[in-house]
C-alpha cells in the first residue's frame, strides 16, 4: 500500500478522510486518486474498467453512474438514463434483459446470457462478488442483484473448471486430470446432481469423453494387474517409512496416533520429515512423581479424617476455621496439579523448515506474518523501549517481503508517533547491520549492552568498525528520542501542531478520528544497502465519546481488521510494547508446529514463554514466574496445549475469526473376522448394530476437515427450494453481523493462505482500513464475543485463549533454547502488587461471568483436564480469604494460649511426619523434571502468600463490586522502564492500600512470638513444649512475608511516615490487648501461706 508518506486520519461514521504531511502537488493528486467521478445515484465512487478508463453508463450525455446503479436500471428500472432519458445499451460484461437489440460487434457470451444464475452460491462466492463490487465502486455492492454475476467469478469456464473427472461416480486423486474419462453410470440417469454443470437445461446430459480402445486402460484413470501390484508396494515402503517415523518420535513420540491422521503422510527425504516432534518427559522423573502425588492424596485423606474426628473443644472456633481453610487449600492443590500429570517437551527442526519452504533459486513459502504491538501511555511506556521492540522486528531472520509489523498506539500521543518516525529512519542503517553479522539480540539497547571482548573473542576488524559506528548512530538515535520525550513533557494549550502545520488529529484523546501512517514497505523505501524492509505501520484508531472501547482488546481487534485489509497475512504475533524478540528465529520457531503439514492446521497458537531483563538477582518479588513457566505450562502442553499468556505469541488468523477447528478424521473401524459372527464379543457384528442405529441427526453433525476451515460459524449455504437471492441476501446478512459490513474484510476471512485482493487499489484499500478501525465499526456484530479478542475481562488473554479451546483447536508451547522474547517487568513491590492485583481481577471477572469455565463450554472440544486448568485459573483469588484467615492463626494461638491441634498421638505424629514428607518430595521432583531451582521455587512459594494476602484479596471486593453493583475499577499500566542506576525501583517505595493486610499480617506475627515467648520464660519449663507448634506456625507466616518486610523498608534509610504510623497503632491495640491478657502472673489463684513468724 503505497501512502506517499502521508499520514492518512479519517472517520468512517462522519464520511471524513484526510491525508496530512502532503504539499500542495501530493494534495491535489491524492484528492484525484481518491476521489474521482462520484455515482450521482447512490454517491459512490464510479470504477475504472479493465481498460484504465473510468465507467460510462451512457454513451449520449455520459452522465455518471456506476455499474451496480447501472445494472439495478437496467433490470428493475425504467432502462434509461435520468438526464437524457436514453435508453442504455447493453454494455459488455452485463447479462442480457428484455428488450436488448441483437448486437454484432461485442463478443460476450460469457457475460450475455447470465450462466449459473440459479447456481445456489458458497459463501466464499458470495464474499467475492461483494468484495469486487466494493473494490470498484466502494458500497455499491449493496444495490448489485444477485442474480447478476460477475465475469471473473461467475464464468461459464470457471464452473466447469469446479467439475470433478469423474469415473463411475468415484474420482482418483492420484491421476492427472487428462488421464480421467467423464463417463455417466449407466445406472444413474436421472440422480441427484451433486456438481454443478454448465447447461442450463438439466435434462442436457454431458457427452462422454472418447476412449481409444489402443491404449491401456491405466490412461483413463483405469489399473491394470501390474499397476495394481505396483501401487501396492509403494504403499507398503511408505508405511513402512512412517513406522520408521514414529519410532524416531514423531510428531509425539509414538505414543499418541492423532497427529499422522493427516493424508498428506511425511515421505523420508529429509525436506518431508515432521518439523518439530514431543520429547516426553524421562520416565524415571516423571513416574516418581505421579507416585508421590498419589500417595500424598491418599495422605491428605488420612489427614483430614484425623483433624474432623479429633476437635479441639476447648478453641472449636478456631479448630474449625483451620479445618475449613485446610479443606480449601488441599482443593486448590488438586485443582493445580491434576493438569500437570502429562508434561512435555517439545523440540523442532528450523534446517527442515528451510529444506520445505526456502528451495533454492525459487522464492520462500514461507507464510506471512503481521506482528502486533500495542502501546497506550508513552510517559509510562518509553517510546524507547517501544522503539527497540520495533527494531527487532524489523531485523527479524524471516523474509523481509512476508513481516509486517503494525503499532497500535491506543493513547494517540503524537509522541509515539513522531518516534516510531524516527524508528524507521534508524531501521534503516540496523537491519542491514543485524543482518550481515548476524548479531543477537537485534534490540540495539540490548545488544550493546552486552560487553564484548574484541582480544578474546577474536572478532573480525571490519565488525568492530562497523558496529563502533552503528553504536554511534544509535547514540544520536537515543538523544533525538529523549529530546521528543522531554518536550512531550509539557503539552501547549492549542494543542500539537505537525510539521506543515497541521493540528495534531490525536489532541483529544478520548475524541480524535482513526489514524493510518505507513513508515516502512512503500515502493522506494529501502534500507542503506539498497534492500527491502519489512512494512511498518502506525496505527491509531478511532475514539469518540459514548462508545466502549475495550481497552486493550479493542485495539487488537483494530489491529486485526486493518492488518487483514493491508496485508492479511495468515498468522499473527503479537507482543507488548516492552518485550523485544530476543532470538531472530523465533517466527520460524512457530512455523515449524504452524506450517507442519501433518498436524499444524490444529494448532490455534503457539505460546512461548516470558523471560524479563533488568530484574534483581534474587529476584526478590517473583518477577521470573519460573514455576508458572517451566512447570505448569509443560504440563498443560501435554494436554490441549498452554494458555495464552497475552504476549510472545503467533495465533493462526483463521482460529481468531471464530472458526472451529478442523475435524479429525477417524481412522475406518477394525473387523475382526477370527470369531464366529453369533459371538457378542466380535467387533464386526457390533460395528453393524452401531451403523444401523445411526442418527442422520448425527450425520448431518459431522464435519468435513477439508471445507471446515471455509465455512463460516451459522452461516447457512444454499438450502434447496430456495431462490438464489433470498441465499444471497441471507448469506451477506450473516456475514455482516459477524464480522461487521466491510467486503474487503469478510473476503479476506475466507482467504486461508492470506493475501490482499488483486485489482485493489491503496485509494479503495485506505478507506476500508478507515472504515475497519472506526469507533462504531463493531456494533451489532460477534466482534468480542465469538470474534477476535473478547471482552468482559481485563485478563482479555485467558479468555481469548479459552474460546479457542472451546472451539476444538490445540495450543503449542515452544521453548526454544534461547528465549524467544524479552521484556522489562515491574520490579518494585507496589507496581508488582498492582500488576497482580489485575490479573486476579480478571480472573474475578470470568469467574462471574457467562465464559465461566466451570459451566461454560460443555459438549465442545474442550478436554477435561484443560477444563481443570482454566477452572484453577479463574478461582485461585478466592483462596486469599482462606489463606488469611489462616496466618492470622498463629498469632490468635500464642496471643490465647490455645491451639488449632489437640494432644498428638503417635498416630497423629505419623500422619503430620508423611504430609509434610510428601509435601517436600512434590516440590523436589516437580523441580527436578522441570528444570526449575530451588530458589525460584522458594521465591514462587513467598510471593504467593504476599499476592494473595494483598493484591487477591482486593481484586475479590473489587471484581464483586463490579459484577453486583456496577463499580467499575479502571487498571493502571505499570511502568516498563527503570530509573537512575541498576534496580533503582526495587527501593523504590509507593504507598498504596495493597500493603495493609500483610503488614498487619506481618506486625501481629511478631507481636504473638514475643508474646508466646514470655508467656513460656514466665511459666517455666513444662510450658515450651506446647509453645513450639505455635511458634513454628507463625515463623512460617513470617519467613514467607520476609520479602515484603525488606519491600516496605526499602534501603533502611528511613522508614515512611505511615508505617510508622500503623506500626504505632498496631502495637498500641495488642499491648493493651497484652496486659489484658496478664501473662506474668500466674494463672491459678493466688495462694496464700503462713510464713511462721510472729508478727506481733
Amino acid at each position: 500500500m503505497d501512502t506517499k508518506g502521508r499520514l492518512v486520519t479519517g472517520s468512517h461514521n462522519r464520511n471524513e478522510f484526510v491525508l496530512i504531511n502532503a504539499d500542495e502537488t501530493a494534495r491535489v493528486n491524492a484528492v484525484t486518486e481518491l476521489s474521482g467521478q462520484v455515482c450521482q445515484i447512490c454517491g459512490d465512487e464510479i470504477e475504472v474498467t479493465v481498460d484504465g478508463e473510468p465507467f460510462v453508463a451512457c454513451n449520449e450525455c455520459a452522465f455518471p453512474v456506476c455499474r451496480p446503479c447501472y445494472e439495478y436500471e437496467r433490470r428493475e428500472g425504467n432502462q434509461a438514463c435520468p438526464q437524457c432519458k436514453t435508453r442504455y445499451k447493453r454494455l459488455k460484461g452485463s447479462p442480457r434483459v428484455e428488450g436488448d437489440e441483437e448486437e454484432e460487434d461485442i463478443d460476450d457470451l460469457e457475460n450475455e446470457f447470465d450462466i449459473g444464475s440459479n447456481i445456489i452460491r458458497h459463501p466464499r462466492h458470495v464474499a467475492d462478488a461483494m468484495l469486487s463490487a466494493r473494490l470498484n465502486t466502494c458500497h455499491g455492492s449493496q444495490m448489485n442483484a444477485p442474480g447478476v454475476t460477475t465475469p471473473s467469478e461467475f464464468d461459464a469456464a470457471s464452473v466447469a473448471a469446479d467439475i470433478p473427472l469423474l469415473t463411475y461416480d468415484h474420482e482418483d486423486v492420484g491421476i492427472s486430470a487428462d488421464k480421467h474419462a467423464l463417463i455417466i453410470p449407466p445406472f444413474m440417469p436421472r440422480g441427484k446432481r451433486v456438481h454443478p454443470v454448465p447447461f442450463p437445461d438439466s435434462s442436457v446430459s454431458a457427452q462422454p469423453r472418447p476412449m481409444d480402445p489402443k491404449k491401456d486402460l491405466a490412461d483413463y484413470g483405469y489399473g491394470s494387474v501390474a499397476w495394481k501390484e505396483r501401487m501396492e508396494e509403494w504403499k507398503k515402503r511408505q508405511n513402512g517409512k512412517i513406522e520408521v517415523v514414529k519410532d524416531e518420535g514423531g510428531n509425539d513420540g509414538g505414543k499418541n496416533g492423532d497427529e499422522l491422521d493427516d493424508p498428506d503422510l511425511p515421505k523420508m527425504d529429509e525436506g518431508r520429515q515432521p518439523l518439530w516432534r514431543k520429547l516426553p518427559i524421562s520416565p524415571s522423573k516423571i513416574n516418581p512423581y505421579r507416585i508421590i502425588i498419589v500417595l500424598r492424596i491418599a495422605v491428605l485423606g488420612l489427614f483430614f479424617h484425623y483433624r474432623i474426628l479429633h476437635p479441639v473443644n476447648d478453641a472449636y472456633a478456631l479448630w474449625l476455621t483451620s479445618v475449613i481453610c485446610e479443606i480449601w487449600f488441599a482443593v486448590s492443590w488438586i485443582l493445580d496439579q491434576f493438569p500437570k500429570w502429562c508434561p512435555i517437551e517439545r523440540e523442532t527442526y528450523l534446517d527442515r523448515l528451510s529444506l520445505r519452504y526456502e528451495k533454492e533459486g525459487k522464492p520462500s513459502e514461507l507464510a506471512d506474518i503481521d506482528v502486533f504491538v500495542s502501546t497506550v501511555d508513552p510517559m509510562k511506556e518509553p517510546p524507547l523501549i517501544t522503539a527497540n521492540t520495533v527494531l527487532s522486528i524489523l531485523a527479524v531472520d524471516y523474509p523481509v517481503e512476508k513481516v509486517a509489523c503494525y503499532v497500535s498506539d491506543d493513547g494517540a500521543a503524537m509522541l509515539t508517533f513522531e518516534a516510531l518516525s524516527e524508528t524507521s529512519e534508524f531501521a534503516r542503517k540496523w537491519v542491514p547491520f543485524c543482518k550481515k553479522f548476524n548479531i543477537e539480540p537485534r534490540a540495539p539497547e540490548w545488544y550493546f549492552a552486552q560487553k564484548v571482548d574484541y582480544l578474546k573473542d577474536k572478532v573480525d576488524a571490519t565488525f568492530i568498525r562497523e558496529r563502533r559506528a552503528i553504536k554511534r548512530e544509535y547514540e544520536e538515535f537515543k538523544v533525538r528520542i529523549n529530546a521528543l520525550v522531554a518536550m512531550a513533557q509539557k503539552v501547549p494549550e492549542d494543542g500539537w501542531t505537525m510539521q506543515d502545520g497541521t493540528p495534531w488529529p490525536g489532541n483529544s484523546v478520548r475524541d480524535h478520528p482513526g489514524m493510518i501512517q505507513v513508515f516502512l514497505g512503500q515502493n522506494g523505501v529501502r534500507d542503506v544497502e539498497g534492500n527491502e524492509l519489512p512494512r511498518l505501520v502506525y496505527v491509531s484508531r478511532e475514539k469518540r465519546p459514548g462508545f466502549e472501547h475495550h481497552k486493550k482488546a479493542g485495539a487488537m481487534n483494530a489491529l486485526v481488521r486493518v492488518s487483514a485489509v493491508i496485508s492479511n497475512a495468515p498468522y499473527l504475533l503479537n507482543v507488548d510494547c516492552d518485550h523485544y524478540i530476543n532470538n531472530s528465529k523465533a517466527l520460524r520457531e512457530a512455523m515449524c508446529f504452524m506450517m507442519d503439514p501433518t498436524s499444524g492446521k490444529k494448532i490455534c497458537y503457539v505460546q512461548f514463554p516470558q523471560r524479563f531483563d533488568g530484574i534483581d538477582r534474587h529476584d526478590r518479588y517473583s518477577n521470573r514466574n519460573v514455576v508458572f513457566f517451566d512447570i505448569n505450562m509443560k504440563g498443560l502442553d501435554g494436554i490441549q496445549g498452554p494458555i495464552y499468556v497475552g504476549t510472545g505469541c503467533v495465533f493462526r488468523r483463521q482460529a481468531l475469526y471464530g472458526y472451529d477447528a478442523p475435524a479429525k478424521k477417524k481412522p475406518p473401524r477394525k473387523t475382526c473376522n477370527c470369531w464366529p459372527k453369533w459371538c457378542c464379543l466380535c467387533c464386526g457384528s457390533r460395528n453393524k448394530n452401531r451403523k444401523v442405529k445411526t442418527s442422520p441427526r448425527k450425520k448431518i453433525k459431522s464435519k468435513d476437515a477439508t471445507k471446515q476451515i471455509h465455512a463460516l460459524e451459522n452461516i447457512e449455504e444454499g438450502i434447496e427450494g430456495i431462490d438464489s437471492e433470498k441465499s444471497w441476501t441471507m448469506s451477506q446478512l450473516k456475514f455482516e453481523k459477524k464480522f461487521g459490513q466491510s467486503p474487503v474484510f469478510i473476503a479476506s476471512t475466507l482467504m486461508e493462505d492470506g493475501g490482499t485482493p488483486k485489482g485493489a487499489t491503496s485509494a479503495s484499500l485506505l478507506k476500508e482500513a478507515i472504515h475497519v478501525i472506526s469507533c462504531g465499526y463493531e456494533d451489532k456484530t460477534e466482534w468480542g464475543k465469538e470474534v477476535g479478542w473478547i471482552y468482559g475481562s481485563v485478563t482479555e488473554d485467558i479468555l481469548t485463549g479459552f474460546k479457542m479451546h472451546c472451539h476444538g483447536w490445540r495450543s503449542v508451547y515452544c521453548m526454544p533454547k534461547r528465549p524467544a522474547f524479552k521484556g522489562s517487568a515491574p520490579i518494585n513491590l507496589s507496581d508488582r502488587l498492582h500488576q497482580v492485583l489485575r490479573w486476579a481481577l480478571g480472573s474475578v471477572e470470568i469467574l462471574l461471568s457467562k465464559h465461566c469455565p466451570i459451566w461454560y463450554g460443555y459438549g465442545c472440544g474442550l478436554k477435561w483436564l484443560e477444563r481443570i486448568s482454566y477452572i484453577n485459573s479463574v478461582v485461585y483469588p478466592l483462596t486469599s480469604l482462606p489463606l488469611i484467615a489462616y496466618c492470622t492463626l498463629p498469632a490468635v494461638c500464642l496471643l490465647t494460649g490455645k491451639f488449632i491441634v489437640p494432644e498428638i498421638s503417635n498416630y497423629a505424629s505419623i500422619i503430620f511426619m508423611a504430609l509434610f514428607i510428601s509435601i517436600a518430595a512434590t516440590s523436589i521432583l516437580e523441580m527436578q523434571w522441570g528444570g526449575v531451582g530451588i530458589h525460584d521455587w522458594w521465591r514462587n512459594e513467598q510471593f504467593w502468600v504476599i499476592g494473595g494476602a494483598s493484591s487477591h484479596l482486593f481484586a475479590l471486593f473489587q471484581g464483586l463490586l463490579k459484577v453486583l453493583a456496577g463499580v467499575d475499577t479502571n487498571f493502571t499500566v505499570t511502568s516498563k522502564a527503570a530509573d537512575d542506576g541498576d534496580f533503582a525501583e526495587l527501593y523504590l517505595f509507593k504507598w498504596t492500600s495493597l500493603l495493609i493486610p500483610p503488614l498487619t499480617l506481618l506486625i501481629i506475627n511478631i507481636i504473638g512470638v514475643i508474646v508466646g515467648v514470655s508467656d513460656a520464660i514466665n511459666n517455666g519449663y513444662d510450658s515450651w513444649g506446647p509453645l513450639f507448634g505455635k511458634l513454628f506456625f507463625a515463623l512460617w507466616v513470617i519467613v514467607h512475608l520476609y520479602p515484603f518486610l525488606k519491600g516496605v523498608m526499602g534501603k533502611q534509610e528511613g522508614v515512611p511516615t505511615i508505617i510508622l504510623v500503623w506500626a504505632i497503632l498496631l502495637a498500641s491495640i495488642f499491648s493493651l490487648l497484652w496486659v489484658r491478657i496478664n501473662p506474668f502472673l500466674a494463672k491459678d489463684d493466688i495462694v496464700l501461706e503462713l510464713c511462721g513468724l510472729n508478727c506481733d
